[in-house]
């Protein structure tokens, strides 16, 4: 990597967005960046969000988690009405709030821990042909474009196939009710990536057999990690 490149890498952008402001407009805004999701062939899937920037509360980390039975558990530091449980834990979900620490070994290597249920996640991030296209679409691209619902649905259509991500959906309905628009502004793909829980290895990265979703929010059936803002309204 050049000393060009490092200086735009994940860890420098991410650590950027730490001093993220809030973007206008109205109803629910959150700035920031995370893994949209990473499934594991064994069944477990993973989520990530780390949000300096939150309309509803103090800045908060959460950590998603399916397992092979479908069952989700979101990890947070914050409570579940100012965090992402707010929108997408159901009545089948599980919560909790505990420390989250988030650390860059290397420019591209994200480490997750959170001690209190023995669980730590590595992932290595990388750039392809897509993901380079991608950026620079997003570089350039008008805010209003952004909001543009029937623009944010072609976009999901065409990044998802030439990721080979499955579906991906930037427009929806949360399954709290809540209407969703997602900017990923900037993406990489998941190269590597390694999670252990309670001891228990996750097994390795790679598409589960029926893609999951979270309401309309579909999970990637490859692992992404994206900056960007999100806005949630409609209250239901």
């Amino acid at each position: 990597m050049s000393d060009a490149e490092a200086v735009r890498g994940p860890a420098t952008l991410a650590a950027a967005t730490e001093d993220a402001t809030l973007p206008p407009g109205h109803g629910d805004r959150f700035a920031g960046y995370g893994v949209m999701g990473l499934p594991f062939t064994s069944g477990h899937i993973l989520a990530m969000r780390r949000v300096p920037a939150s309309s509803i509360g103090p800045g908060y980390t959460s950590v998603w988690h399916r397992t092979p039975t479908g069952r989700w558990t979101f990890w947070q530091d914050q409570p579940d009405e100012q965090s992402c449980a707010r929108y997408f834990a159901d009545s089948d979900s599980a919560t909790k709030r505990v420390e989250i620490a988030l650390s860059w070994p290397a420019q591209t290597t994200l480490r997750v821990e959170v001690p209190a249920v023995g669980f730590e996640w590595t992932a290595t991030l990388d750039t392809t042909a897509v993901t380079r296209a991608l950026n620079t679409v997003g570089r350039v691209m008008p805010d209003r474009a952004w909001h543009a619902r029937p623009v944010l649905r072609v976009m999901g259509a065409v990044a998802g196939p030439t990721l080979r991500a499955g579906r991906l959906s930037m427009v929806g309905t949360s399954p709290s009710g809540h209407d969703f628009v997602a900017n990923p502004m900037q993406v990489w793909v998941i190269d590597r990536s390694h999670a252990t829980l309670a001891g228990e290895d996750l097994g390795v990265p790679g598409a589960v057999h029926d893609q999951a979703r979270l309401g309309d929010f579909w999970i990637p059936q490859r692992g992404i990690f994206a900056l960007g803002r999100a806005f949630f309204g409609g209250s239901p």
